[in-house]
């Protein structure tokens, strides 16, 4: 009995990928070791950002050593010495020779604080003016160790700690009881104004280190003058008042050495950073200017009004206000920077999903040819952004790149459609970094849902790319 078989050749889906295949995924790993090579360029455009800050930096530290470098004020306060005798173990008696200092029993400082921007070739240096009145009381009290026999009255002198005395605008003159004293330069102890200020809050750098340790020969210096005191003032209130003119850059901190005290600063500047251990207890801030109240009493801070061995760190204890300048171009480009990859990436991820739709292959020297441009991009940002504010150079730079690009793909494409392809998509990508540029606190959760939104699109789009090719199906054929 004869019959016949009859076997069907099935497709070979196990075979190897078509050449097809293998082209596109030897692009796409091309096209990736592109975008890490473009990378490169992007460090020496952030060496670029740091050498541009680091100059205007210095020019501001140039202007700011004529004018007046930022300002910390201490004071008023008293200087008593006194002598005591001390024997050692062979019975020898020893006189020593020591301060007493007395801080104000109250302390009540209003001040006003007078913006000034001084231009400097393409940088701008801000500077101030600030008027300050002072007043309040001592209560000159004794140790119990201390006999009024053992302290010299007539050395007694009310001190004023300065930073820099050439902010300095007019005579400081101090009024005690209804007496005036004119206070001059030179301190009779260093104790109080001679902790070098270790923990500044304005060494964000090494070069704001360097001009810290520079100015450490400011820390030292301050204002003082003899005044008639006698022991018959002994448990009295003296009161005083004494109004300050002082220039300085940028920053103004206080150190509240009193036993309470309240200090209220105003000033049309509309960009303050309040800065120190101590915050405001009460600030308002607006375009038009800010106001900010401090408040302290014997309760929260560590030492009484009579101190007779200064054996502590002032500098931990300021706080004050320093006005920011918004326009911080350098800051914001070097964020801008950072998102490198994702202009580059995705620029290059939308060239290569539209070449394998298109069928018009890319070639490497053109993918190194955008990601130039791209990277210019940020010099471009960085150079306009010194001459005009920061937002008008972005949006100028970002243009002058779309333009490029879009240009460049319709003279390869041969299609305005997918030139206006670009330009669209592109001009969201840089949208979109521009948001997270100027976003700080959110940043990071925009970022996160607009690269999870990016990359759903990215595979909307190419969804029905056959990233294997045709594969080359073996017909069935009947065999008797």
């Amino acid at each position: 009995m004869n019959q016949d078989y009859v076997q069907t050749a099935q497709p070979d889906y196990q075979g190897q990928p078509s050449t097809s295949s293998n082209k596109t995924i030897i692009k796409a790993v091309i096209t990736g070791a592109i975008i890490l090579v473009m990378m490169i360029p992007t460090i020496f455009v952030t060496n670029l950002v740091s050498e541009r800050e680091q100059r205007q930096q210095q020019v501001t530290q140039e202007i700011s050593s004529k004018w007046a470098a930022p300002q910390t004020l201490t004071g008023p306060y008293l200087y008593l010495p006194y002598s005591t005798r001390v024997s050692d173990a062979a019975g020898k008696i020893t006189t020593l020779h020591k301060s007493l200092f007395i801080l104000p029993e109250n302390l009540q400082v209003n001040g006003s604080i007078i913006p000034e921007i001084r231009p400097r070739s393409i940088y701008k240096v801000l500077l101030y003016k600030s008027d300050i009145k002072t007043s309040g009381n001592f209560v000159v009290q004794l140790p119990k160790d201390i006999t009024p026999a053992m302290v010299s009255f007539t050395d007694t002198k009310i001190c004023f700690g300065i930073r820099d005395f050439k902010g300095i605008q007019e005579k400081i003159i101090i009024a005690i009881n209804g007496s005036s004293y004119e206070m001059a330069p030179g301190l009779p102890s260093k104790e109080i104004e001679s902790i070098i200020n270790d923990n500044s809050n304005n060494a964000q750098s090494d070069n704001d280190r360097v001009v810290a340790t520079s100015n450490r020969e400011l820390e030292t210096i301050g204002l003082s003058s003899n005044i008639v005191l006698s022991a018959a003032d002994l448990g009295k209130s003296l009161t005083f008042s004494m109004p300050v003119k002082i220039n300085g850059s940028e920053q103004l901190h206080f150190v509240p050495l009193a036993g309470n005290s309240s200090f209220n600063l105003s000033s049309t500047w509309a960009d303050p950073k309040f800065d120190g251990n101590n915050l405001p207890v009460s600030r308002n801030v607006s375009p038009q200017g800010f106001s900010a109240k401090w408040n302290f009493n014997k309760a929260n801070l560590p030492f009484g009004t009579v101190i007779k061995d200064f054996n502590f760190k002032k500098e931990p204890f300021a706080f004050g206000v320093t006005m920011v300048q918004p326009a911080d171009q350098y800051a914001k480009t070097m964020r801008s920077v950072k998102y490198a990859i994702l202009f580059i990436g995705l620029t290059f991820a939308l060239f290569f999903i539209i070449e394998l739709m298109q069928q018009k292959p890319v070639h490497p020297v053109q993918y190194v040819l955008i990601g130039m441009a791209l990277v210019i991009f940020f010099t471009l940002l960085l150079s306009i952004s010194e001459f005009i504010l920061f937002d008008y150079a972005y949006l100028m730079a970002a243009a002058a790149t779309i333009l490029l690009i879009s240009l460049y793909a319709k003279g390869h494409f041969n299609s305005l459609k997918t030139a206006g392809v670009f330009a669209s998509l592109l001009s969201c990508l840089y949208g979109f970094i521009f948001v997270l540029i100027r976003l700080e606190d959110t940043a990071l959760l925009v970022g996160s849902i607009g690269l999870f939104i990016v990359l759903a699109m990215v595979m909307y789009a190419s969804r029905k790319i056959k990233w294997y090719g045709e594969r080359n199906e073996i017909p069935a054929v009947a065999v008797v």
